[in-house]
């Protein structure tokens, strides 16, 4: 980084953790709890009578009694538990005009939502409604639509497996599939990637296994901001004495060294632990290029041991036992040449044929990615590029070895589990019909990107968001923006004020509900909700604090009410499940056979993992083996000409999501501000920059981010880096991997120019 001074811009030198997480967090209680006694809860999470972190979906510890939280967790809670309220009397102050001009950060910062609200155009205010009126406003907008697939049900990973249920049986008892979640723009290449390649669409490891792995390859994902509690289990890795191989564009904190706040001697020496054995810069987008770089090395170590009289580097056992396809892959490799494999990933031969030897020469492997892998234009691809790499060695299915998808918030693997799809399979459907004497549509719905296509062409007409922010997730806001405001409905349920929540259909209703943290009391009776983390372990939830409001209520509660007024001649049980949630386990047991004595089993401390065939050397694919897929993502057009950067976007140490918790990056160095872009020293020498100018950047026709500041980091050549969502103006919302559907919002190429050149792009 240069050493030009920049406002709100200097280097971290300290590690991840450590006495800056511990400053965060104290600050964090003190702005949002004050003195409250609720700040308790924070003894509680991940606790096996606790509620379960309302952040990222990293496993606990087998759940039990140990007292781990992290640094972000910690924001989510006092982020949710704060003490401060959204009264009647600051709506009647703030016009909707007005409140739109707020950063996301100070919408919700006006704290927690207290009662329900409906949109009064009269007044340009949001206005206390009944719950009555409410759900009376909403039935009769969805029974006024000429067709149920006018409709768009979004969830949020943050919706508990039984929400989720009632709402997927809502919507399907309504008639339609359509149900764009949060998976459709994060993880989505996984859940259709790892299906074609192993049968089924979760990762193969557990917890326990990181305690047996030889070697941990960290790909396009940096814990320290999205998923530091991960950082121990990293850490345990190193002090094992085993490497770390990390492949990514930017020098991440959190992938390099990492001091835990509960170890009392690296706090007191300021010690800390290096976590990166090697650190491999790749290009944005060069992913599969260094995945069949690696394979290919692997090949030709493998034809050397073999000349030489070894038994060889693959795993031939296991490749003619149980894979399929590796002759083709073969093939693709030997047709794919060194020097394109080094453009497209901006390292050279021999820093991957070192990483390939780490590979080789560990009997037993964990892969690990994050989004940095599959919000690509080629995101499906490069998960099955991982895959391919993992199986040449069998390192699937067996102790210590396996596949990591690193999922994003701390249920979006359960809601997937629970019926949240756009495709639904047959036989789930059936069960369904069976289970609520119900006719489910068969027609494939919309995920998110067609959702949004839907709404801005008007072939939909009303969107009822389960949590989240979808207008301001997606790509292109300007579309979203205005789809959403020609939209005859809009619900939002949430905690806190956002931006989705202020784009006004022709109805517009904001309903308030339970957070993770508090007590949910149906007839008096505290009930508990269940989340499947990212390995697979579903386990309770309880929530311990006083609600922020007597008026607020549950997820389960809300959903169930709409589903009764809107479908007054249903025979489903609707009161009789909002009564005793029980009463969902038991019907979500039925319709899925793997969760089996539901219950009985959360009941037990860190609960039980769901069934993963692969995990077993079982194939659900249709002739029962493992896939080796060839890649023609080295090939392909990706928008890039002479001159043009690749951006990605990121999220910054201060947020989760689209959920600003404050302007700080701390590991980034960045503090107080968020117009800023991460870029090459030389990149930006090249394009006639420097360290500390305000910039443009600009994207395929004439999409601007402009006025940002540019920030010389250690990024990889040719790539740069924004924030997300403000990044999300340079992206089309037509632009997404073809296969799964997820918005490129790594993938997106731009040219630098100095701010304010209007005409210029």
């Amino acid at each position: 980084m240069s050493n030009e001074p920049v406002e709100g811009v200097a280097p971290y030198s300290g590690p991840a953790g450590g006495w800056g997480a511990l400053a965060a967090v104290a600050k964090a209680v003190r702005n949002e709890m004050g003195t409250s006694p609720d700040t308790r809860a924070l003894m509680e999470m991940n606790q096996p009578d606790g509620f379960d972190c309302p952040g990222c979906a990293w496993p606990d510890p087998k759940h039990t009694s140990s007292f781990e939280f992290c640094e972000n967790g910690a924001k989510a809670v006092t982020w949710e538990a704060t003490s401060k309220r959204v009264t009647a009397e600051f709506l009647a102050g703030h016009t909707v005009s007005e409140l739109w001009t707020w950063s996301d950060h100070d919408l919700e910062n006006v704290g927690r939502l207290t009662e329900p609200l409906r949109y009064d155009p009269a007044t340009d205010c949001m206005v206390p409604v009944s719950w009555e009126e409410a759900i009376a406003g909403i039935a009769a907008q969805l029974q006024a639509l000429d067709h149920p697939d006018q409709a768009e049900f979004y969830t949020s990973g943050r919706a508990s497996n039984e929400a989720a249920f009632i709402y997927q049986l809502f919507a399907r008892a309504f008639g339609t599939n359509n149900f764009p979640d949060c998976s459709n723009m994060c993880h989505e290449p996984t859940s259709v990637g790892l299906p074609q390649s192993i049968g089924v669409g979760k990762g193969t490891v557990t917890l326990e296994d990181f305690d047996a792995a030889d070697a941990v390859f960290c790909i396009g994902h940096n814990p320290g901001t999205n998923h530091p509690r991960m950082l121990t289990t990293l850490r345990e890795v190193s002090l094992r004495g085993k490497p770390i191989v990390v492949l990514n564009p930017l020098k991440e904190r959190g992938l390099e060294r990492f001091a835990p706040p509960q170890s009392p001697v690296e706090m007191l020496t300021l010690q800390s632990t290096p976590l990166a054995s090697s650190y491999h810069q790749v290009k944005v987008g060069g992913d599969v290029a260094v995945l069949k770089g690696m394979m290919k090395a692997l090949l030709a170590a493998d034809t050397a041991d073999l000349g030489n009289g070894g038994p060889g580097l693959l795993d031939r056992v296991f490749i003619g036992e149980h894979t399929v396809g590796f002759e083709d892959l073969v093939a693709d490799l030997n047709g794919t040449e060194w020097t394109d494999i080094e453009h497209r990933s901006g390292l050279t031969r021999a820093a991957i044929e070192g990483m390939a030897e780490t590979y080789w020469s560990a009997e037993r492997v964990i892969a690990c990615y994050g989004m940095g892998i599959t919000q690509h234009r080629h995101g499906t691809e490069n998960v099955r590029q991982v895959v391919n790499l993992l199986l040449l060695r069998g390192n699937m299915g067996k102790e210590g070895a396996g596949i990591c998808p690193l999922r994003g918030h701390s249920n979006v693997q359960g809601d997937r589990t629970v019926g949240i799809t756009e495709i639904p399979a047959e036989p789930f459907l059936a069960r369904l019909d069976k289970a609520f004497g119900i006719q489910a549509p068969r027609k494939h719905g919309h995920n998110a990107v067609r959702t949004l296509a839907a709404l801005a062409d008007g072939s939909s007409r009303a969107f009822i968001g389960l949590g989240g922010n979808f207008a301001v997730a997606m790509p292109d806001p300007q579309v979203a923006f205005a789809a959403f405001r020609g939209m005859d409905l809009n619900v939002q349920i949430i905690t806190k004020l956002n931006r989705s929540a202020l784009l006004t259909a022709k109805h517009t209703y904001v309903l308030p509900c339970l957070g993770r943290t508090e007590r949910d009391l149906q007839g008096g009776v505290a009930q508990s909700v269940t989340v499947e983390d990212s390995m697979s372990m579903v386990h309770a939830s309880r929530g311990r604090l006083k609600p922020a409001s007597d008026q607020l209520r549950s997820e389960v509660s809300i959903l169930a009410a709409i589903a009764r007024a809107t479908l007054p001649d249903s025979t489903i049980d609707w009161e009789g499940m909002v009564a005793d949630y029980d009463r969902i386990r038991d019907k979500i047991e039925e319709v899925f056979p793997d969760f089996a004595d539901f219950n009985a089993r959360i009941r037990t401390p860190g609960g039980f993992r769901l069934p993963v065939p692969a995990s077993e050397r079982k194939w659900n694919t249709p002739d029962g083996k493992a896939h080796f897929l060839t890649s023609s993502a080295l090939d392909e057009d990706d928008g890039r000409d002479e001159g043009t950067l690749v951006c990605t976007t990121l999220r910054s140490h201060d947020q989760y999501n689209t959920t600003i918790y404050g302007l700080n990056d701390r590991y980034r160095g960045v503090t107080g501000r968020r117009d800023v872009v991460f870029i090459h020293p030389d990149d930006l020498a090249d394009a006639g920059l420097a360290h500390g100018d305000c910039i443009d950047i600009v994207a395929q026709e004439d999409r601007v981010l402009a006025g940002v500041t540019a920030v010389s980091y250690p990024i990889a050549r040719g790539s740069v880096a924004a924030y997300y969502p403000e990044a999300n103006v340079l992206i089309g919302y037509k632009d997404y991997d073809r296969a799964s559907g997820v918005p490129s919002y790594k993938s997106v190429p731009v040219r630098l120019r100095p701010a304010a050149q209007v005409g210029q792009g």
